[in-house]
């Protein structure tokens, strides 16, 4: 269990802090208004992920506990997906942070709404709960709703506590990661190749 647990915290890292549509988001609204509107938008995309947890806990839940047919179905597309965006990650030629300074400015209320928005309307990310949550539910450890939720609680939580130190240092990080191209392409690969490696594992795993 603690070693289910650990690797779920740390592939979990690695993936929040690849550079994406909701980081991007926070690093710009930080730019354009101060830290504390990139911590609101940080707070916001934290919120809005809490949106697909419940969809998971949902769907996945009573999924997860039918016949053996539908848990294959489900254990091959999540693991084809997974394998998916780990190429196109691993492949990815963007080597460039396009982060926007002259975005319009906007309440904090309105801030933290976008962020919230932007997060529970991108269907990559419902898709991709879908594919990566389940593969950190435990046989025998009890209701797999219960689990899933818990596990998408934790990410969102660990988003926001990873993504509202990058609205505090949003101005230095972008100058950082502009100045060294090959960073991203790094964290690209790095994240490409965990995916990869979690998509794989879904694939051979057995239910129980």
């Amino acid at each position: 269990m603690e070693v289910i647990t650990f690797l779920f915290i740390m592939t979990s890292t690695i993936i929040i802090l690849t550079p994406g549509q909701d980081m991007l988001l926070v690093m710009s609204r930080s730019l354009a208004q101060g830290q504390k509107a990139g911590v609101i938008t940080a707070l916001g995309v934290s919120i809005g992920l809490m949106g697909h947890t419940l969809l998971a806990t949902l769907g996945l839940g009573a999924l997860l506990m039918a016949s053996d047919w539908v848990f294959n179905i489900i254990k091959y597309i999540g693991a084809a997906y997974l394998i998916y965006i780990g190429y196109q990650l691993l492949t990815s030629k963007e080597h460039k942070l396009a982060v926007k300074d002259d975005i319009p400015k906007v309440s904090y209320t309105k801030m933290f709404i976008q962020g919230a928005f932007s997060n529970i309307s991108n269907p990559k990310i419902t898709i991709f709960y879908f594919s990566y949550l389940p593969q950190f539910v435990v046989p025998n450890g009890g209701s797999e709703a219960s689990q899933l939720f818990i596990l998408g609680l934790t990410f969102a939580v660990l988003t926001f506590l990873l993504k509202a130190p990058i609205g505090l240092l949003s101005g230095l990080l972008s100058f950082w990661i502009k100045t060294r191209p090959y960073l991203l392409n790094y964290i690209h690969k790095t994240s490409g190749t965990i995916l990869i490696a979690l998509g794989v594992k879904l694939a051979l795993e057995d239910r129980n």
